[in-house]
């Protein structure tokens, strides 16, 4: 009998799946296993299958977890995903490999001055606020051409678009939009697509998911 697949298993079934149907290279799209909320312990199963790129939404939840967890596994790559705060950006560019929700000018200035003080240059991915939910970080869209020049002018590596769609409603449009304004934009990354619309952002472009859920459960 063969054995159960594993979640991180399954989880890059399902991506090789979207990625042929779409016509594209199942090993073009990065998986950031999201492991936000969970404890290294939960991460060991996924680290000893091979998965290394994962994904924090807390500056100081990754610099209690992973500093041990990287001396075992140097070749980690850590991804932030969630909101940050100007006065965290020091902290994040010595930590992080990629940032995901640079969102607004003074967080330009801010990463733009602790990269240059620390000799690092991070990627970012500049988020949209796709729906245009104010209770949502991201930048406007009619902002967009805007900071992307900013980044650009101060020396940030452009990684490319993020974006988080509404709840609760159907998401390929949301998908769609960020594609064409990263076109638009002379752009090519896209971050988008979670556990439960990964598939959906594949089939429109994505580059990167950032899957928590499905590979590691409820929340802890």
């Amino acid at each position: 009998m063969d054995q159960p697949a594993s979640p991180l298993q399954a989880v890059r079934a399902r991506i090789a799946h979207a990625a042929t149907i779409a016509g594209r290279e199942p090993q073009a799209i990065e998986l950031v296993a999201i492991a936000k909320t969970h404890p290294a312990e939960a991460i060991l199963p996924l680290l000893a299958e091979g998965q290394r790129v994962f994904g924090e939404n807390r500056v100081q939840e990754a610099e209690a977890k992973w500093p041990a967890l990287r001396e075992a596994h140097p070749d980690v790559v850590l991804h932030l995903v969630g909101q940050l705060q100007s006065n965290k950006a020091e902290d994040a560019v010595a930590l992080f490999d990629c940032i995901h929700a640079l969102d607004r000018p003074s967080l330009v200035s801010a990463l733009a001055k602790a990269m240059d003080k620390l000799g690092r240059r991070v990627p970012c991915f500049v988020q949209v606020n796709i729906g245009a939910e104010e209770q949502k970080g991201g930048c406007p869209i009619a902002d967009l051409p805007a900071l992307l020049a900013e980044v650009r002018s101060a020396d940030i590596p452009l990684a490319g678009l993020m974006c988080v769609p509404p709840a609760g409603i159907e998401a390929a449009p949301f998908f769609a939009l960020l594609a064409k304004l990263a076109a638009d934009n002379g752009v090519s990354g896209l971050s988008m697509g979670m556990s439960e619309d990964f598939e959906t952002a594949i089939m429109l472009g994505a580059t990167h998911v950032r899957v928590g859920s499905a590979l590691f459960g409820a929340r802890g």
